[in-house]
């Protein structure tokens, strides 16, 4: 299970313009703000854009500066695989550490979509066992029962993070992860093909260069 909440898409406008500054073309500058306020990029903004990010990562250096802001929820073990993304990427978790025993433990606390048979059974065991653990030390105070929570805790244990990413970044996450084995990624990378422009400027590897400046 994945869940993706609150994008914001942040500062294109100031990385199309950068994108301009080596030639000076700022002249051609065509983009705009439609009514909600969301930046709309003109014919030859976009043009331009979808050049450089065709033309592979030493020329769409302006992709970077695209953030991204995304509240996700997913299981422990998918978090493990998302850290691999160490560079353009900032994210603040919703911590075990200090607030795991702040509410009761139910079965979608965790990912079992995908579970099956006496699978559920056994984990059902395992959520009331850290049910019995935290309220044993809410009761008591005596960290044994705390070490027991999180020594115990299954790598399905369903964790939120807002995350901080840029354009270039989610190209190297959709290309890398579309046909994972974890369907998590797919739920991420559909996502990723909702954005502003993502056809133009995400969805690239493979594509021809585009006539025209």
């Amino acid at each position: 299970m994945l869940k993706v909440e609150r994008i914001s898409v942040m500062n294109m406008e100031n990385a199309i313009r950068g994108a301009r500054n080596p030639m000076n073309s700022w002249a051609r500058m065509d983009s705009t703000y439609d009514e909600k306020g969301n930046f709309v990029l003109g014919e030859n903004d976009l043009s331009l854009a979808r050049r450089l990010a065709v033309a592979g990562s030493d020329h769409r250096k302006f992709l970077r500066q695209i953030i991204v802001s995304m509240d996700i929820t997913a299981p422990l073990y998918w978090w493990k695989e998302f850290d691999t993304y160490k560079v353009g990427t900032v994210a603040n978790s919703c911590s075990t550490m200090h607030r795991i025993h702040s509410k009761p433990f139910e079965l979608s606390d965790f990912s079992t979509d995908r579970m099956t048979g006496s699978a559920l059974s056994v984990m059902q065991g395992v959520v009331d066992c850290l049910e019995e653990e935290r309220v044993k030390f809410n009761e008591t105070k005596d960290r044994a029962h705390w070490h027991n929570i999180i020594q115990l805790l299954p790598s399905s244990y369903n964790q939120m993070r807002t995350v901080t990413l840029n354009y270039e970044v989610l190209i190297n996450i959709y290309y890398a992860r579309r046909t994972h084995k974890l369907a998590e990624w797919h739920t991420l990378c559909h996502a990723i093909e909702e954005l502003p422009y993502a056809n133009e400027l995400i969805l690239v590897k493979g594509t021809e260069m585009p006539d025209g400046q």
